[in-house]
């Protein structure tokens, strides 16, 4: 068999499979046809042409140089999301890129702080957000939650209104809340009165850590903050103490490999420790991150770590139960979504790994 057609042969379950992404960004993963449309419908003037073009805006360098660098991306899209219709548009064209390749469930959060500079209220943008998504449940068939994000750069006052506002939509579209932003800058140990508030709001919490500084954030953030998953998670192995600690309380990992090499969280893919993780018994769940900034996919993720990292088919198939099994979904829904997906396995002759 030729090697085109071997990745052939590996990518066919890999296109059938039914998908799961727990960490996906809102405004990394914005069409930039989009953007343009909004941008002609209020008179902005883009500074290109046409979407390919657009891209370059709206897209990581492959000369990124870490964490800070991938997150300057984002303040191009932000611009635009600052009123009910753009995000309701955006959030419900997310669940059809994600249903355009089969994703089951996917949790899309964002930090509604920053869409305020047309007046709305953190309620309201949250509101939008969860709308546009149901639209999506409805007409693509997709099953989608949110998560509100906290942001490290801001302070107490803003933040503590961004739990109040995401505990207000707990258990009708929102399932939790995350801090992210400035890793290195802003370290977790500062948040621990915030995310105690979570708690006592009733609050699921998963929280950005060991992506662009080390393990004592993710120490941090499962002993003091209350997570129970870790966004990226991916220097862990930085610290065999709470190497363990990850391990003994099974706390998932929300990995996301284009995106972590982008940001030179791991220096290469052969040092990508996705394999390792779960060879020494993690859960280890695959995500996109941000699907326009890293110019990703599901399907992508998967092949980049057939290729590079020697998974399986059936490695993959496990990766997605697992997040299926860390989903924050109510369990109804859950129980759902896991015999829709097993059907699937077997239909296709994949046993998880």
């Amino acid at each position: 068999m030729s090697e085109v057609s071997q990745r052939a042969h590996q990518e066919e379950p890999l296109a059938a499979l039914p998908k799961v992404d727990l960490h996906v960004h809102l405004d990394g993963s914005v069409r930039p046809e989009t953007i343009m449309e909004l941008a002609d419908a209020s008179g902005v003037a883009l500074p290109a042409d046409h979407a390919e073009e657009l891209l370059a805006y709206m897209q990581v360098a492959e000369d990124c140089d870490n964490l800070q660098d991938y997150l300057s991306t984002f303040s191009f899209v932000l611009a635009f999301l600052q009123d009910g219709a753009a995000l309701e548009r955006a959030a419900y064209e997310l669940a059809a890129q994600a249903a355009g390749e089969n994703c089951l469930y996917m949790e899309v959060r964002f930090a509604p702080q920053l869409h305020t500079e047309h007046g709305l209220t953190l309620e309201d943008i949250i509101g939008h957000v969860v709308r546009g998504l149901k639209r999506g449940e409805d007409t693509f068939g997709i099953t989608a939650r949110t998560i509100v994000i906290c942001m490290r750069h801001h302070g107490m006052e803003i933040n503590r209104a961004v739990l109040d506002a995401a505990a207000h939509w707990h258990g009708r579209g929102v399932v939790a809340v995350d801090l992210a932003g400035d890793e290195a800058g802003y370290p977790a140990e500062l948040f621990r009165e915030l995310f105690g508030e979570a708690r006592r709001l009733g609050l699921p919490i998963t929280i950005h850590a060991g992506e662009a500084a080390g393990p004592a954030n993710i120490r941090e953030a499962i002993v003091h903050h209350g997570a129970s998953r870790i966004g990226h998670g991916v220097r862990l192995d930085e610290d065999l103490e709470v190497f363990e600690l990850v391990k003994a309380r099974q706390i998932p990992l929300e990995m996301c490999p284009v995106s972590n090499l982008q940001t030179k969280a791991v220096a290469a893919w052969s040092s990508y420790p996705l394999r390792k993780y779960a060879e020494e018994g993690l859960i280890v769940t695959v995500n996109t991150d941000n699907r326009t900034v890293s110019g990703t996919s599901l399907t992508m993720e998967y092949r980049k770590l057939m290729e590079h990292c020697g998974v399986t088919a059936g490695d993959i198939a496990g990766f997605i139960r697992n997040g299926l099994n860390a989903a924050f979904v109510e369990d109804a829904v859950k129980q759902r979504l896991l015999r829709q997906f097993d059907n699937a396995c077997a239909e296709l002759g994949l046993a998880p790994g």
